[in-house]
């Protein structure tokens, strides 16, 4: 008689647990990630800021080419390299000692010193600028603007500090750092804001960037930890230590707050603690909007959120006097008629909180960001001429526009 089988089964492969496969998809990424850098930036794996042109340079410190080619010929003041070719070029470190060597020519802390070397005065009063560029809806631009921001201050002469608050750290890697392969732990500003013995003062965090006068307190993915342990702590204690939650990252900011001129902050993309610590540390606050109408509508329901919990920390003891709030229209395309709508509703109704300036969206941007760069860092022939200046213009208005409110905050003119 003939044996029955039964139907065939076909051979089951094991099925990777839902956590394994995440992690074996994050290694190989970041392993790639890595390989990118090596292969962008060799030798040391590490971003450089390109030198830039005498034209570039004297626009940079506010002198003609002409009387820059005099400096260079006479030998006057630091020198830049010069190419076979006769043709001069300047490495930002350069044209921060030009800024100092031009400015002692000048009577110390007079106007024409102060019109090449930017720093903060305390003794005239001019406090240290904490701007908290915020939003809680993914898309609107807010990581592309803090770290624009926070290269043009440098590229102007300010001693300028960023700090990556988002756990994602993108942040981070637009200046310089992967956080997984050049962090290791309490490298973040959670190292200077956590509730245990292993908390270490800020100065010990931040570290430099390629940009001559930019510092950073990079981020990852150890700053969710604060938004544990905060109601962990309170849920136990009844208090957040030594001092109010809200007052932390303030008090950390202090610390440095005698190297620096102005302070950004990329906020994370949610409104917990951290970004309630980051407004009440803040002095300005930037909020970007990207110009459609579940834009404005989810925005609508951020400022909701974050005027009740303000009002709570307020009544706890929190400062909230702003120098200003402005509403940065982000990703605008002018020739969009819905766009456009959107962005006078806006202005209707917040008048000149709506900067006068919108970021235009902008393939050269875009493009930069491929390779983990921003628009001050590539060259112009890297672009279509009329696509590279549209996208520079755009950008140097919006931030000359915010420098002009920092600097009317400290009453310069």
């Amino acid at each position: 008689m003939e044996e029955t089988r039964g139907p065939m089964v076909a051979e089951m492969r094991p099925v990777a647990q839902a956590d394994e496969q995440i992690a074996r998809d994050a290694e190989l990424l970041s392993s790639q990630l890595s390989a990118m850098r090596e292969r962008l930036f060799p030798p040391s794996a590490k971003k450089a800021l390109r030198a830039f042109t005498s034209g570039e340079a004297a626009k940079l410190i506010g002198v003609s080419d002409g009387y820059l080619r005099q400096l260079s010929l006479s030998g006057d003041g630091p020198q830049p390299e010069t190419q076979a070719n006769g043709r001069r070029s300047y490495t930002l470190e350069t044209i921060n000692a030009l800024r100092a060597h031009l400015a002692g020519q000048h009577e110390a802390g007079g106007a024409k010193a102060r019109q090449y070397l930017k720093w903060r005065d305390p003794q005239r009063g001019e406090h240290l600028q904490v701007i908290a560029v915020t939003n809680f809806k993914g898309g609107s631009g807010k990581t592309t603007t803090a770290a624009h921001l926070a290269q043009y201050l440098a590229l102007e002469g300010y001693r300028t500090l960023g700090i990556d608050l988002d756990p994602q750290a993108s942040f981070s890697a637009l200046l310089g750092y992967q956080p997984e392969l050049d962090l290791t732990g309490n490298d973040t500003l959670y190292g200077a804001i956590r509730y245990d013995d292993q908390r270490r003062p800020l100065k010990e965090i931040v570290r430099p960037t390629y940009f001559d006068g930019l510092s950073l307190v990079p981020g990852n993915l150890e700053l969710q930890e604060f938004e544990h342990t905060t109601p962990r702590q309170l849920a136990e204690h009844g208090t957040a230590g030594d001092m109010p939650f809200f007052a932390r990252l303030g008090a950390a900011v202090e610390e440095v707050a005698e190297d620096f001129d102005v302070v950004v902050i990329d906020c994370p993309p949610q409104l917990g603690f951290l970004t309630l610590g980051a407004l009440c540390a803040a002095t300005s606050v930037l909020v970007t909007v990207h110009p459609q109408m579940l834009d404005v509508a989810s925005m609508s329901q951020f400022l909701f959120m974050t005027a009740d919990l303000l009002s709570v920390v307020r009544e706890a003891g929190a400062s909230l006097n702003f120098d200003f709030l402005r509403y940065l229209v982000t990703r605008y395309e002018p020739h969009d008629g819905p766009q456009a709508q959107i962005t006078g509703f806006l202005r209707a109704q917040f008048g000149e909180r709506v900067l006068t300036n919108a970021m235009l969206k902008s393939t050269a941007v875009s493009d930069a960001g491929l390779t983990k760069q921003t628009l001050y860092e590539v060259g112009r022939e890297n672009f279509s001429r009329g696509t590279y200046d549209r996208a520079m213009e755009s950008l140097t208005a919006v931030n000359g526009e915010i420098e002009a409110l920092l600097r009317a905050a400290w009453g310069r003119s």
